[in-house]
């Protein structure tokens, strides 16, 4: 029996077959919760054994020479991105390296249009308004109800909340730029071409005949900065992307146009970004994400009118966990038969 140390959820019906090659031992934050195991506590915990499955975990270099130094012939991370591990040393130990690309990509898609419908339509703004009191009515008996079919917020004036919040506009008919179009870009691309939304994809290795397929139109950077209405970030953390949003990105865009991220924060220059917001550059943007998590209190977005903040919630659904584990549980019972794994991270400069 191989000995494997497993960090993150696997359902017991992916596991069964698994178990007939292997003895199991359940470690890291699996074992401990979310946060709760420092990279210390997972190297010891993971020690001599075959197969290390991470979730969340971190593995710098000493870590992961001291797990091939002790038999680990095979690791996985089951993460769309595995920042969290020290791939040139896994590389330095022979090994490759298995992930779940594209395990939330359902999630961060459906997400994403939530965000630009709410930033379109100003939904966060006018929620959060009315619970703050900001146009509602005097406190009455309100189960007594006037007989009136025609129930508005009274008349069109400075006032009204339509006035305050703005009335925003639709989706149907617009240009959506995605700024990389991987797996999760693609997502994003399906659903917005549903809404009736004209879709522009721009990536350095874009797949012209994939994009066509989804109803995209493959088109250079300074295209897709110019016609579009809102930009849809989904570019990965690697060095060439570092803050690569920046203000000649937001010069070339129209002052109408609105950003999404729900990518990372790593990629946007946040001075600039801020800036344009405050200067009238875009007209607003929606994130998910930001360079220091949780988002400092001061943060200027947070108070800013023309701007959708959320807590980084975009890729944590209920079922991610079951396409992750998934896809892991093949990478190992590809290893357990001796066969390469289809999903094998390659380091993007």
């Amino acid at each position: 029996m191989k000995k494997m140390a497993l960090c993150t959820p696997i359902s017991e019906e992916l596991l069964a077959p698994i178990k007939e090659q292997c003895e199991i031992t359940i470690c890291g934050e699996l074992k401990h919760g979310k946060g709760n195991a420092p990279e210390e506590l997972v190297r010891e915990e993971c020690m001599g054994n075959e197969i290390i499955v991470l979730g969340d975990e971190y593995a710098g270099a000493d870590t992961i020479k001291a797990w091939a130094d002790a038999g680990m012939k095979f690791i996985g991370v089951a993460k769309g991105t595995p920042a969290t591990v020290d791939f040139d040393a896994i590389t330095a130990a022979g090994l490759s390296l298995s992930y779940t690309p594209g395990r939330n990509r359902v999630a961060v898609a459906e997400f994403t249009i939530g965000l630009m419908i709410a930033a379109a339509r100003n939904l966060a703004l006018s929620y959060a308004g009315l619970t703050r009191g900001e146009h509602t009515g005097p406190e009455c008996d309100i189960y007594d109800v006037p007989d009136v079919k025609n129930v508005t917020f009274g008349p069109l004036d400075e006032k009204h909340p339509f006035i305050d919040y703005g009335i925003g506009f639709e989706l149907y008919g617009k240009k959506l730029g995605i700024a990389g179009y991987g797996a999760i870009g693609r997502e994003v691309a399906i659903r917005a071409k549903a809404l009736g939304m004209e879709i522009l994809a721009y990536d350095p290795y874009l797949n012209e005949e994939l994009a066509k397929a989804d109803g995209a139109r493959g088109v250079d950077l300074d295209t897709m900065l110019a016609e579009s209405d809102i930009i849809s970030i989904h570019l990965p953390t690697i060095p060439s992307c570092k803050a690569i949003v920046n203000k000649e990105w937001f010069s070339k865009m129209k002052k109408s146009a609105y950003v999404i991220n729900t990518a990372r924060a790593y990629v946007i220059d946040q001075k600039d970004f801020i800036e344009a917001l405050q200067n009238g550059d875009i007209a607003g943007a929606a994130v998910d994400v930001y360079w220091k998590e949780p988002v400092p209190a001061n943060h200027p977005l947070l108070k800013m009118r023309n701007v959708v903040c959320t807590p980084h919630m975009a890729g944590l659904t209920t079922d991610v966990d079951g396409w992750s584990g998934r896809m892991m549980a093949e990478e190992i019972n590809a290893y357990l038969a001796g066969k390469p794994g289809k999903y094998l991270w390659k380091v993007r400069k």
